[in-house]
């Protein structure tokens, strides 16, 4: 039966996160003060308040390495409407981050949690391989459907490194030497073996797909995984920020497009049409 105080019910509402008392605060049943800040760095942090797991070193420097590959990646539509909005209104520094956080979805920064829960999907009920030859023969089925559905395969292919994704590479040598290259990152690696012989061309397996590979190895919340992707952004817009204030180019790019704009004729919108 529920308490009543001053007439109202009292509920109990469980949290193994913070909690508050006169001269204590407490988070994930440690004390604050004396046992994380300052001990606990904050990439670790993260991943211990989605997980309730304190992760290992090995664990932290996998998930901080994926932090790092999607802090920034230069004027990307998050980086360019978190400028003109501190543009628009300079007193709101909160609007312009999420203005540009609001922006990870399927083009950018999206691609994280897509990939980790493509792979997971095409995992799951299936008998795991102990050899390349049995995660090249998974891929070569997953393509091949794909293809045959026209249908892509997320993680797979860039607008700009079009020759290989840098930190690709990077990120599956750490995992590696951390012991941490799971059935995620192994099916994403066989999918970059096998996909020139089913599409017909080379692609590279890009960054953001081989960071939702090693978070879903990780063992973290697919459900997540693009905010893990948008915790990371939110330090590169806080850089973009920064940069706007030393050095803006927001007000540039506003009079780029409002000088150059052009009139057309109306063009009523047609179910179906180029954007239909």
């Amino acid at each position: 039966m529920a308490e009543h105080r001053q007439g109202h019910p009292v509920t109990d509402y469980p949290t193994a996160l913070g909690a508050s008392s006169r001269d204590r605060i407490t988070l994930l049943g440690k004390d604050l003060a004396q046992d994380v800040m300052g001990e606990v760095g904050f990439g670790e942090l993260a991943f211990w308040l989605a997980t309730q797991r304190r992760p290992t070193p090995g664990q932290t420097r996998v998930f901080e390495a994926v932090l790092a590959a999607l802090a920034d990646h230069g004027f990307t539509p998050t980086a360019i409407v978190t400028r003109l909005t501190y543009l628009s209104a300079p007193d709101s520094v909160q609007g312009a981050l999420a203005a540009g956080l609001l922006g990870g979805g399927s083009r950018f920064l999206g691609v994280t949690e897509d990939c980790g829960r493509f792979l997971h999907d095409v995992l799951a009920g299936r008998q795991l391989p102990t050899d390349d030859d049995g995660w090249d023969a998974i891929a070569f089925e997953v393509l091949t459907a794909r293809r045959a559905a026209g249908e892509f395969v997320p993680g797979l292919g860039h607008h700009v490194h079009k020759d290989g994704d840098p930190r690709t590479p990077r990120l599956f040598a750490i995992a590696a030497e951390e012991g941490l290259v799971g059935p995620h990152l192994s099916l994403f690696a066989a999918i970059g073996r096998v996909h020139p012989g089913v599409l017909g061309r080379t692609l590279p397996l890009n960054g953001a797909g081989v960071c939702g590979a090693a978070l879903a190895d990780l063992g973290l919340p697919l459900e997540l995984l693009r905010g893990f992707a948008l915790l990371a952004r939110t330090a590169g817009l806080i850089g973009q920020l920064a940069e706007e204030l030393r050095d803006p180019v927001g007000n540039e790019i506003f009079l780029s497009v409002d000088l150059n704009n052009r009139s057309v004729p109306p063009r009523p919108y047609e179910q179906g049409g180029p954007h239909g």
